[in-house]
C-alpha cells in the first residue's frame, strides 16, 4: 500500500458484492452465482478498495496476465459491467477493446448473457446486439466494443477501457488511442488489461509485461500500475506438474488437471506443440524459434574468477562495433593454465548517455538499471565514443596480457588503425559460417562442460538469450542476427574472442582444433 493511500473495505467490499450478484454463463457453471475464486476477488478488491487521499481509487491501469481457461474472459466482463453500471460515473464510456471484433465480442457477449440472468440489471440496460454496445439507463453510461480497425477513433472521453487479449494486438495503434489522455476529463480512469502470455517481444502487451515485471521486482515504482502475472519462471520444469499452479489459479476449479497433463503429453511428443504449451498452459513468453543456448546451463557457468589473479595474465579480446547510437562491446577471454582451469570470460559494454533514457523506453530493457550497477558504461553525448573506449582498452592492456583483439572486418577502419597504433595486435574475423561455426560450438561445449566462469554478467547473460542460429547443409553454424532480433553483440564479441583464445592459447603453439579438431554435432 502506497504511504499516500488507504484500503476502504467498504467500496472493496461493494465492488466485491455487485461482481457475485452476476452469474456465470457458459458450461457447468452456467446460472451459478459468480463466486469470485480468491484470486479474482484480490484483484477486484485491490483496484476498487485501494483509495487515494482524495478519494478516488489509487491505480488507473492493471495489467493481469493469467493463462488461459482459468475464468479471463467472466472477469473482465464483470469489471466491465462494473464500471458501466455500478461505478456512480455520470454518462461512464466504458470500451471493449481486443484485437478484432470477434475477440473483442466474447467479453461483450458474456456481459448480455450475465445482464439477462440478473433481472435488476436487465431492467435498468438496453442491449443493442447489432451495434455491439449496452447502455445503464440510469447514468446513460454505455459499454462499447471496439476492435483494432477502429484505432482512429479519436476524441473519446472514456471512462474506463478493458483490453481483452491485449498480446494478439497488430500494433499500438488501438492501445495508445484508447489510454493516451483518452481519460483525462475523468476522475478515476481505469485501464483493465487482461491477456495471456505472447511471443512478439517488440509488441505494445510485451511493454506493458516489461513494465509489470520490472514493477513486481522493484526495479520500478509506478504507483497508479496493478501488475500482476501467472507464469512459471524461466528455469522451471515446464513439464512439472507441481509448477503448474503457479501460473493456472484456477487449476482443479475451472480447469480440469487432466486436460493440461493431456496437453502437456501431446507436447512431449510433439516439440512444435511445446512453446503453444507453455504460452498459452503456463504464460511464459515463448520467442516462436527455438533458443540455442540453454540458460540453465549457461547460468551454471556464474564462476567468478580473481580480478587479481588474472592480472598480467594472456587474454585476446573479441570487439564489436556498433553503430555510433548502439550498444557497444568489448569482451576479454582468459584461456586456461591448466587443466583444471576455466575460460575466463570478462565483457564491457558502452552505450551513448543522451539515447539512455530512450533505448530503456524503446527496447524495453534495463540499461539504466545496469549503467547504475556497473554493467554498462556511458559515453558522452549522444552516440557512442570510440575514443573513450579506445583509452579504456588501452589501459586494459596495462593490465592484463591481450595478445590479440578480433574485430568484425566490415568494422570502424579508424578504431582499428588507433588500436594498432597503441601496440595491439588487431585481427579481421569473418562472419560467416567457415569463420564463426568453430567458436560457436566449442563455446556450447565449453558450457555443457561448466568450462566457463563469466561470473553471471547479466548484459552478456541477455545476449546469449537472444541468440538463434543458421546451419548450413555442412553442418556448420553461427549466430543468425535476423532471427536474433535483441542484442547479441556482447555474444558474438565473445565468440570471437574465444576462436582467438582456443586457437592461441597462452603462447603461439597448436590449437585446440588442430590437436582435436572440429566438433562436429
Amino acid at each position: 500500500m502506497d504511504k499516500d493511500s488507504y484500503y476502504d473495505k467498504s467500496r472493496a467490499d461493494y465492488a466485491v458484492a455487485f461482481v457475485e450478484l452476476l452469474k456465470h454463463t457458459k458450461g457447468q457453471w452456467f446460472g451459478k452465482p459468480f463466486k469470485l475464486m480468491p484470486w479474482q476477488e484480490k484483484i477486484i478488491r485491490d483496484l476498487f478498495g485501494t483509495i487515494k487521499a482524495n478519494g478516488y481509487r489509487q491505480f488507473n491501469t492493471a495489467y493481469v496476465e493469467i493463462p488461459k481457461k482459468n475464468g479471463k474472459s467472466e472477469l473482465a466482463a464483470a469489471v466491465a459491467l462494473l464500471l458501466t453500471c455500478g461505478d456512480g460515473e455520470e454518462r461512464a464510456e466504458v470500451y471493449g477493446c481486443a484485437a478484432d471484433r470477434a475477440q473483442a465480442s466474447i467479453v461483450f457477449d458474456v456481459a448480455v448473457d450475465m445482464i439477462r440472468q440478473n433481472p435488476a440489471l436487465s431492467k435498468r440496460v438496453k442491449i443493442l446486439t447489432s451495434q455491439k454496445r449496452i447502455i445503464y439507463q440510469p447514468t446513460n453510461s454505455f459499454y462499447q466494443v471496439l476492435s483494432a480497425e477502429a484505432y482512429s477513433k479519436h476524441g473519446l472521453n472514456s471512462s474506463a477501457v478493458v483490453f481483452d487479449e491485449l498480446h494478439a494486438q497488430p500494433n499500438r495503434k488501438l492501445f495508445d488511442v484508447m489510454t493516451k489522455g483518452a481519460g483525462d476529463a475523468r476522475t478515476q480512469p481505469l485501464f483493465f488489461l487482461i491477456t495471456t502470455a505472447g511471443n512478439d517481444t517488440h509488441s505494445i502487451c510485451y511493454e506493458q509485461h516489461q513494465k509489470a515485471l520490472d514493477i513486481i521486482e522493484g526495479r520500478k515504482h509506478d504507483k497508479t500500475f496493478y501488475p500482476l502475472i501467472y507464469g512459471i519462471k524461466e528455469d522451471d520444469d515446464w513439464m512439472d506438474p507441481t509448477v503448474w499452479r503457479k501460473a493456472n489459479p484456477s487449476l482443479g476449479i475451472t480447469i480440469a488437471e487432466e486436460k493440461v497433463v493431456a496437453a502437456c503429453d501431446s507436447a512431449k511428443q510433439n516439440p512444435a506443440e511445446e512453446n503453444s504449451f507453455r504460452q498459452l498452459r503456463l504464460n511464459q513468453w515463448v520467442k516462436q524459434a527455438v533458443r540455442w543456448m540453454p540458460m540453465d546451463k549457461w547460468d551454471a557457468c556464474a564462476f567468478k574468477a580473481d580480478e587479481g589473479s588474472l592480472r598480467g595474465r594472456v587474454c585476446y579480446g573479441g570487439l564489436d562495433l556498433s553503430s555510433t547510437t548502439d550498444l557497444t562491446s568489448f569482451v576479454l577471454v582468459f584461456p586456461p593454465e591448466d587443466e583444471d582451469d576455466k575460460f575466463v570470460i570478462q565483457p564491457y559494454y558502452w552505450v551513448p548517455e543522451d539515447t539512455l533514457d530512450l533505448r530503456v523506453k524503446r527496447d524495453h530493457v534495463n540499461y539504466d538499471l545496469w549503467a547504475k550497477q556497473g554493467y554498462i558504461q556511458t559515453t558522452e553525448g549522444n552516440v557512442v565514443h570510440y575514443g573513450f573506449i579506445e583509452k579504456f582498452i588501452e589501459e586494459l592492456g596495462e593490465k592484463y596480457n591481450i595478445r590479440e583483439i578480433a574485430f568484425d572486418r566490415w568494422g570502424a577502419v579508424q578504431m582499428v588503425q588507433n588500436l594498432e597504433g597503441m601496440g595491439f595486435t588487431v585481427v579481421p574475423f569473418g562472419q560467416g559460417f567457415k569463420d564463426m561455426s568453430p567458436a560457436t560450438k566449442e563455446l556450447m561445449k565449453l558450457t555443457l562442460e561448466q568450462k566457463l566462469a563469466h561470473g553471471g554478467h547479466p548484459v552478456l547473460r541477455w545476449n546469449m538469450d537472444n541468440i538463434f542460429v543458421r546451419t548450413d547443409p555442412a553442418g556448420n553454424i553461427k549466430a543468425d542476427k535476423e532471427k536474433s532480433t535483441e542484442k547479441i553483440d556482447g555474444a558474438i564479441a565473445t565468440i570471437m574472442a574465444l576462436d582467438r583464445a582456443i586457437r592461441c592459447g597462452n603462447d603461439s603453439g597448436a590449437s585446440v582444433y588442430d590437436e582435436r579438431g572440429l566438433l562436429f554435432f
